[in-house]
């Protein structure tokens, strides 16, 4: 069905409208218009000024005005239920879990009404007392905050958002609890956890430690006692690696976000919701909404440049609309509604940022940028202030503001103003450039659901100069869409490829540096994904942690090109790469010389002795030597070994192979003092895991001054012809597959921590 409307929605609003947001009767047919949504939302919200004695047929004009027009929208949740049964209007909640079978269910029972009603959850498990931990109620041991991690994935899979929105979670862990090794690799296959993001919790005494290669403390959290030690950059080298891998776990500096905790008093914060970007004491909810900033432009003299009058206005409307939001909102505990009454928190953000950018004539990657970037989110933050502030004159501040950092100001309504959300949904709604993310591509491939024909849909504003200077073609854009950028196409002018830069062109250090600039000027925090691509080191990534915690970031979200099965660049056509285009993968040709490193394994069948040889491309055969076994275990080896070499030859990547080996087991274990290791293929993996590392990351340190942590890898013995030297590790050739949409079949993208479809509106977090 397409929906009439005389709104300016493009033609992936009205699907994503048509499919999440419009009101529907019992047999799913459509029975509200984008104009009567915008209606809906404004008359509800505005209701609320009768409490206080206010105009409310004015005030919803004046919402409807900015929602239709649309420069302001409200998250999801709020759009979809306001003027409905439900009512349930947040985004953001948090809910604690604590160090006992009730409260742990408790929590899982209260995520399960929050998802129901659309709402996202974040969790810190770091009061949980760790594996192995006696039980004293029943004598037995505990098994761990992952273990129970998997009871929460489990209910949120069970359970789907009112029919309309996914369950999405956060887990967090502190870096000192004594399961934080577990945490870390937890998500190390892509079907773990799949309804959690994970970020681990830094201290600030930890970075320092990390600086100087010291050794930090685990403490049990039941007895308070320290119950081991471990190197500080062993473990954040540790981070970096499975980050690199897959893009997990996050990071927050838990201590910084508490430094400008509101409210120390009431309640120490110990984790965000889903995204990162809204942290939260136990049982708060937040609701969040964002300006879209590409509508904030005028034309004067011939030039684009900001309407700050109206940026104005529309930031003390939008206060007005949030702070309306937390008197009509139902609840779905009274615990939530009681903190949130309390506080009254609200998440004002941005949309279009590369929107505005691109109509200003002003680059992403360029310190004008970065200019701007805390120029407008002061106004925003400034002007946020005097509405909070009036709006308190009226109807009162927030009834902690006494205990409150701000006791000694002016009243003000609202604990926190301002908020850097991800904006998938609603941003495809508004026609706006998600966040403050750059373009992610200037042309999506779409395919026509009534013909199945391709359709290239380009960058509007790209569309507009290319056309005014002359250089548009149908074949031009074809170009673009195989290639995701325009930094290489000659043919468009250099000033115009400077401005139009997409994520993978920005060094991730500028993703950092915006991020920064942003948070400046933010309360809360700042949701925002640095991309690298495929090609990047983990050094690379150790790099933008240590950039951030320099920068006063408060969390960093990083992702590596093609680091996840389930993503896709938006570039060529579905289910196409740029790379090997042919169905048949043919392996390389072995050269006459290798060189390697052999490392040592214990396993039940005796001492496995494992070599990694490598040509130009990297590693490309394994052989394995077990010392006192033959017959058929020594031939399983081998043969193990002969198709590990044919994969890497092929093209796979080590990471890929050791997830296929790691974890198979066999009745005859061996045991270390690097833990179990369950059979002669989980051996080789461990091996090969080993050897990957000490190729990936000795330099990781250089830029603060330490060495590596790692022991060098004893030199090949059984290596073919002989060879001296260590051939780098170099990129191998881009692989992976390209996932459709499984709503609408068209191509996803990977940004702030979720994987989105720009088409149907579709997302998931984790």
């Amino acid at each position: 069905m397409v929906t009439m409307t005389t709104i300016p929605l493009t033609p992936n609003a009205l699907r994503v409208l048509e499919k999440r947001y419009l009101r529907k009767d019992e047999k799913g047919k459509i029975t509200e218009t984008p104009e009567e949504l915008f209606r809906r939302v404004a008359k509800n919200i505005a209701s609320a000024d009768t409490l206080y004695g206010e105009d409310a047929k004015k005030t919803e004009e004046e919402f409807f005005e900015i929602l239709s027009s649309l420069e302001f929208m409200p998250n999801s949740p709020t759009l979809m239920n306001a003027g409905r049964e439900l009512q349930q209007l947040s985004a953001c909640f948090v809910i604690p879990v604590g160090d006992s079978m009730d409260s742990i269910f408790d929590a899982v029972k209260a995520t399960a009404l929050i998802h129901k009603s659309g709402g996202g959850t974040g969790f810190s498990f770091s009061r949980l007392r760790p594996k192995g931990d006696v039980v004293l109620s029943t004598g037995g041991v505990s098994s761990g905050p992952v273990s129970f991690m998997r009871v929460f994935n489990a209910a949120t899979e069970a359970v789907k958002q009112g029919g309309t929105r996914r369950g999405a979670n956060m887990g967090i862990l502190r870096i000192d609890h004594p399961d934080i090794e577990e945490f870390i690799t937890c998500k190390e296959r892509e079907n773990e956890f799949v309804n959690f993001n994970l970020s681990v919790a830094l201290t600030e005494k930890f970075m320092r430690q990390v600086e100087k290669n010291e050794e930090y403390e685990l403490i049990n959290p039941r007895t308070k006692e320290v119950v081991k030690k471990l190197k500080a950059r062993e473990i954040f080298n540790k981070i970096v690696e499975m980050a690199w891998k897959n893009g997990e776990p996050g990071i927050i500096f838990l201590e910084r976000i508490n430094t400008y905790n509101p409210t120390p008093e009431i309640g120490e914060i110990e984790s965000t919701n889903p995204c990162g970007e809204q942290p939260l004491l136990p049982y708060e909810s937040c609701n969040l909404g964002s300006i879209n900033l590409a509508k904030m432009v005028t034309e004067r003299n011939g030039k684009n440049e900001i309407d700050w009058q109206k940026l104005t206005y529309v930031t003390h409307l939008a206060v007005h609309f949030l702070d309306n939001v937390i008197d009509l909102n139902k609840y779905p505990l009274e615990k939530i509604k009681e903190m949130t009454l309390a506080n009254r928190k609200i998440g004002l953000g941005v949309m279009g940022w590369a929107d505005l950018l691109a109509q200003l004539g002003i680059s992403y990657n360029s310190e004008e940028a970065l200019d701007l970037a805390e120029k407008v989110m002061k106004t925003i933050r400034d002007e946020a202030e005097k509405e909070s502030e009036e709006l308190a004159q009226h109807r009162g501040p927030f009834l902690n503001f006494a205990k409150s950092i701000y006791a000694s100001a002016n009243p003000r309504r609202n604990a926190t103003l301002t908020t850097i959300a991800p904006t998938g949904t609603i941003g495809i709604i508004a026609g706006a450039s998600s966040g403050i993310e750059p373009f992610y591509a200037l042309v999506y491939v779409r395919a026509n659901v009534l013909d199945s024909d391709e359709l290239f849909e380009l960058n509007p504003y790209f569309a507009e100069i290319a056309k005014e200077r002359g250089f548009y073609s149908p074949e031009l854009i074809k170009r673009i869409a195989e290639k995701g950028s325009i930094k290489e196409i000659k043919e468009i002018p250099e000033s115009i490829r400077r401005i139009f830069v997409t994520a993978y062109d920005i060094p991730p250090e500028m993703h950092i540096r915006m991020q920064a600039a942003f948070q400046k000027y933010v309360d809360n925090a700042v949701s925002k994904t640095v991309n690298f691509p495929n090609s990047a080191t983990p050094e690379d990534i150790a790099k933008v942690y240590l950039l951030a915690y320099k920068l006063g970031c408060k969390g960093v979200t990083v992702y590596r090109d093609e680091s996840r099965t389930k993503q896709v660049l938006n570039i060529g056509k579905p289910g196409e790469k740029e790379v090997n285009t042919s169905k048949e993968k043919i392996a390389r040709i072995r050269p006459q010389m290798t060189s390697g490193s052999t490392v040592k394994m214990r396993t039940g069948c005796g001492n496995m002795y494992v070599t990694v040889n490598e040509d130009e491309q990297g590693p490309c055969e394994i052989f394995t030597l077990l010392g006192k076994s033959g017959g058929c275990t020594s031939s399983q080896s081998e043969a193990i070994g002969r198709l590990v070499s044919l994969a890497l030859r092929s093209g796979l990547k080590c990471e890929e192979i050791i997830s296929q080996l790691k974890g198979i087991r066999c009745p005859q274990p061996a045991f270390t003092e690097q833990g179990a290791i369950l059979s002669c293929a989980d051996a080789l993996a461990r091996a090969m895991e080993i050897y990957h590392k000490e190729k990936k990351l000795p330099s990781l340190f250089e830029p603060i001054g330490g060495g590596s942590t790692l022991s060098p890898i004893t030199p090949a013995h059984q290596s073919s012809a002989g060879g001296n030297h260590q051939s780098p590790i170099t990129d191998l050739s881009k692989l992976g597959i390209c996932p459709q949409c499984p709503e609408c079949g068209n191509t996803l993208s990977y940004e702030e921590g979720c994987i989105i479809c720009h088409s149907c509106g579709y997302s998931k977090c984790g």
